[in-house]
C-alpha cells in the first residue's frame, strides 16, 4: 500500500456554530442535544454526540442547504435597479483599484450584482466567504500552476456558492458545475463508482484546463468567462448577431438571458472577496484544514469496512472522498485514492488487510455489484455541452464532421467559419448532435404538427420528447432562451414538463 501524507482541502470542515437553514424547509425540534432525533422535510435525521462544535457532516448539511439557492437571482438584471448603500464613484473606484489581471468594469448591472452579495444576502454570502477561506488556496494555486490569473477562483462561487457536493437542474456536478460530456473531455474519471466532477481538486484542474481552452479561442477573459456558462457556439453566436463585435458589453443583448448576468457576478464575487469587510461581512468561522493521509487502493473496499474496522464515521469518509459515489472504491480495475485523516493512518497501516477481508463476500456480493453497473451513470438529459477539438494534419470538417456525428454545415455555424478551408493544430468548436442551428424541430413527424393558430397568431409548437427540459428545447432552436419559454407558457421555475406537452417557442 502506498502512502503519502499531506495537507489537503476537502469538503470535511466543521463550522463554529449552526449555519442559517433555509427558511423555505421545515426543520422541527431543532435544539442541540447529543444524540437527539430532528425531523427535516418529513424525514428522521439523527444528531450525533457533539461537545463544543457541531458535527462536521451536520454543519455542511446546514450549510448546503442554505446556499443551494444563492445563484437564482430574484429579481431582473436587465430592468430592475437595486438600491446601494454607497454612491456609484465608491464602487468605480474600488473595482479600479483592484489588483487583477481582468477587466472588472463598472455599469447598472454589475452595480446589481455588487448589491445583490453585499446587501441582499449577507448570510449566504458570509457562508461564501467562510468557504472561500478553506477553498480559495486550493484553487488559486491550481489556477497558479496552469498560469491563469487568480481571480477565475471567483468563478466558482458564481458556478456552485463554492458547495463541491452541488448538482444543478441540468444535472452539472460539483464545485465547477461540469456537465457529463465536458468532464469527460478534461479527463474527469465518471462511471459507475467514481465521478470525479465532485472531487474539489480533480474537478478544479478540469476547470483550469477548460478556461485555457476558452481564452484560446476567445482571446478575451469576460468572453471565456460567458463561454464557461453557455458554451463557446453561443458566444460565437452572438458574436454574429452583433454584427461581429467581439467586446462582452457589445455582445452582451445576443447572449442567452440566464448568461447576461454571468459575467456581472463574476464581478460582484470579486469585488465581495476584496471588500466584505467595508460592508460589515464576516466570514462564516472554520476550522482550519485537517491533516489528511493519502493511501493508493489497489482492490475493491467499502467504506463501511474501513468504518467498522478502525473506527472512522461513514459521514468523514465522505466527506474527504466525495468522489466515491457508491461508497466503493473499485481499485480492482486501477489504482484510486482513499484520503482518511491523519490520526486514523496508523490504525488503517496496521489492518489494512483485515480491512479489506472484512465482510467482503457480503459488501462485495455479485447481485449487488450488477444492480450498481446496471444503474450505471447516464449522461444528463439536456447536456448539450460542446467539444473543444484540435485540428490533425490531414482533417478536414467533412472528417471531423462525421466523427462527432454532426454536420459540416453546423460546423461552419458553431466556428463562424465561410469557407471549408481549416488549419491543423487549431481548435475547433463541436457542439452537440441535438444542438442545430435550424429554427425547426429536428423531426419530420415533429415538424407536421409543430404548428398551431391561436389567438395571438400562429406559434410553432414543440412536442415534449423524453429527457428533453426547457434549457435543452431553448437551445434547439434560435433567438429562443430557457426564460423566453416560461415567459410564453406562463411556467414558473417550478414548472414541470411531461413528453407530449406542447410548448409554444415563438410566432412563425
Amino acid at each position: 500500500m502506498k502512502r503519502i501524507t499531506l495537507v489537503i482541502f476537502f469538503a470535511g470542515l466543521t463550522l463554529f456554530g449552526r449555519a442559517q437553514s433555509n427558511p423555505t424547509e421545515t426543520i422541527e425540534d431543532t435544539t442541540i442535544n447529543p444524540g437527539r432525533t430532528i425531523i427535516v422535510n418529513g424525514d428522521e435525521i439523527v444528531e450525533p454526540d457533539v461537545d463544543d462544535n457541531l458535527d462536521n457532516l451536520l454543519s455542511i448539511w446546514y450549510l448546503q442547504q442554505a446556499l443551494r439557492d444563492t445563484s437564482d437571482m430574484d429579481y431582473n438584471v436587465d430592468e430592475d435597479v437595486l438600491i446601494a448603500d454607497l454612491p456609484d464613484s465608491v464602487y468605480i473606484e474600488r473595482l479600479k483599484i483592484m489588483p487583477t489581471l481582468i477587466d472588472l468594469p463598472y455599469n447598472h448591472v454589475v452595480r446589481n450584482s455588487i448589491i445583490y452579495y453585499t446587501q441582499r444576502i449577507p448570510e449566504k454570502s458570509e457562508m461564501i466567504l467562510g468557504l472561500a477561506q478553506y477553498y480559495l488556496p486550493m484553487v488559486e494555486e491550481i489556477l497558479d500552476m496552469y498560469d491563469m490569473p487568480l481571480e477565475l477562483g471567483a468563478m466558482a462561487i458564481i458556478e456552485s456558492a463554492l458547495n463541491p457536493r452541488a448538482v444543478s437542474r441540468m444535472k452539472a456536478k460539483g464545485m465547477w458545475q461540469f456537465m457529463y460530456r465536458t468532464a469527460l473531455l478534461y479527463n474527469l474519471k465518471i462511471n459507475s463508482y467514481v465521478d470525479e466532477r465532485f472531487d474539489p481538486v480533480a474537478a478544479t484542474h478540469a476547470a483550469a484546463r477548460y478556461m485555457k481552452d476558452l481564452y484560446g479561442i476567445f482571446g478575451d477573459w469576460s468572453l471565456a468567462i460567458a463561454a464557461y456558462n453557455c458554451g463557446a457556439s453561443n458566444v460565437n453566436k452572438a458574436i454574429r448577431r452583433s454584427g461581429g463585435k467581439r467586446s462582452y458589453w457589445d455582445i452582451y443583448p445576443y447572449l442567452p438571458r440566464e448568461t447576461r448576468g454571468y459575467v456581472p457576478n463574476f464581478v460582484a464575487a470579486c469585488y465581495l472577496l476584496e471588500y466584505y469587510k467595508q460592508h460589515r461581512l464576516q466570514p462564516k468561522s472554520v476550522c482550519m484544514p485537517v491533516k489528511i493521509d493519502t493511501f493508493q487502493v489497489n482492490k475493491m473496499l467499502h467504506f463501511e469496512q474501513v468504518s467498522e474496522v478502525i473506527g472512522i464515521s461513514i459521514n468523514e469518509l465522505r466527506d474527504f472522498n466525495p468522489q466515491y459515489i457508491h461508497d466503493i472504491i473499485p481499485g480492482r480495475s486501477e489504482p484510486y485514492i482513499l484520503n482518511i485523516p491523519y490520526e486514523y493512518t496508523a490504525q488503517f497501516a496496521e489492518k489494512e488487510q483485515e480491512i479489506y477481508k472484512y465482510k467482503d463476500s457480503i459488501y462485495f456480493n455479485p447481485n449487488i455489484i450488477q444492480q450498481i453497473a446496471r444503474r450505471g451513470v447516464t449522461t444528463a438529459a439536456g447536456d448539450r455541452s460542446q467539444t473543444i477539438h484540435r485540428i490533425r494534419s490531414g482533417e478536414t470538417l467533412g472528417s471531423i464532421a462525421l466523427k462527432y456525428g454532426v454536420k459540416v454545415s453546423d460546423l461552419k455555424y458553431w466556428n463562424n467559419l465561410k469557407g471549408e478551408h481549416i488549419i491543423a493544430g487549431k481548435k475547433l468548436i463541436v457542439g452537440s448532435a441535438g444542438v442545430k442551428k435550424q429554427s425547426k424541430p429536428a423531426t419530420a413527424a415533429a415538424s407536421n404538427a409543430s404548428t398551431k393558430t391561436v389567438a395571438s397568431g400562429a406559434y410553432t409548437i414543440h412536442t415534449v420528447k423524453s429527457g428533453e427540459s426547457l434549457y435543452s428545447i431553448a437551445e434547439g432552436y434560435d433567438n429562443v432562451t430557457y426564460y423566453d419559454l416560461m415567459k410564453l407558457n406562463n411556467y414558473t421555475k417550478n414548472s414541470k414538463i411531461y413528453p407530449g406537452d406542447k410548448i409554444k417557442i415563438g410566432k412563425l
